[in-house]
């Protein structure tokens, strides 16, 4: 199997998020930089169905000449070539960015089987950018995967649906977007570290483009961050505690 897993370099996850002052992204002045778990077990499974089936696995990713850590940590994890669509640092749009890889795609030597996108970016979470690359391409997608298999050129892809799921059954190639508890993203060991810093990254230089979308605003989600309630410090709280178990309709 060909398949390609595309991901985005992001501000590290567990961070706290602070916009720019004018909201159109995050300040990274202070902040690590990864890419998304949505995009760490697309490339998980990508290793996986390649050690199940042979093949080879292309880790891409559009941004700046920085991005090129993103990928060799895919490669770190078993991705077996990296490409970098190399920008000049300004954030690109979904359509821009789906176009420019639907582009990279269509130009490849490779005949990808397979194309998996995290469902959504850890930072802007736009959740477009698997879908217009099929548009484009005139391939079959299917978004927001918890479970995966392909059987010969069929693949089998789950969904989680508020009381149980959706089974769909698509002829390949095709284009898959992927979420976060699919698999076990394995953890790469040193030697598979300092190997993929030596690993060629192709590096193509896209044109830049209108994305013919407006971003208004970021907005940082609401958290709760209400102190906790202590029940208690001796054994006579245990009954409290059971009142509160009772509550939640645990016991």
């Amino acid at each position: 199997m060909e398949i390609l897993t595309a991901i985005k370099r992001v501000p590290e996850t567990g961070a706290r998020v602070v916009l720019t002052e004018d909201k159109q992204a995050i300040d990274t002045s202070a902040l690590g930089f990864t890419f998304s778990p949505h995009e760490e077990c697309a490339v998980e499974e990508a290793v996986q169905l390649v050690e199940e089936h042979g093949g080879n696995v292309t880790a891409l990713t559009l941004g700046e000449k920085d991005a090129t850590e993103q990928v060799r940590e895919a490669i770190a994890m078993g991705a077996d070539d990296g490409m970098l669509l190399e920008t000049d640092g300004e954030e690109w749009g979904p359509a821009a960015t789906a176009t420019a890889i639907a582009d990279a795609v269509a130009g490849s030597e490779a005949d990808f089987d397979l194309l998996l996108f995290g469902n959504e970016s850890a930072d802007s979470a736009n959740h477009q950018v698997g879908v217009r690359v099929a548009e484009e391409l005139g391939l079959p997608c299917v978004t927001g995967i918890k479970e995966f298999a392909v059987d010969g050129s069929t693949a089998v892809a789950k969904r989680e649906i508020p009381g149980g799921s959706e089974v769909y059954e698509i002829e390949l190639p095709a284009v898959v977007t992927v979420k976060e508890g699919l698999n076990e993203p394995r953890y790469p060991s040193m030697r598979a570290k300092m190997q993929a810093r030596k690993a060629s990254v192709a590096r193509t230089e896209p044109d830049p483009r209108e994305d013919g979308l407006e971003l208004v605003e970021l907005e940082v989600p609401e958290t709760d961050d209400s102190p906790a309630e202590v029940l208690g410090e001796s054994p006579e709280a245990a009954a409290d505690v059971v009142d509160v178990l009772e509550e939640l309709e645990v016991l």
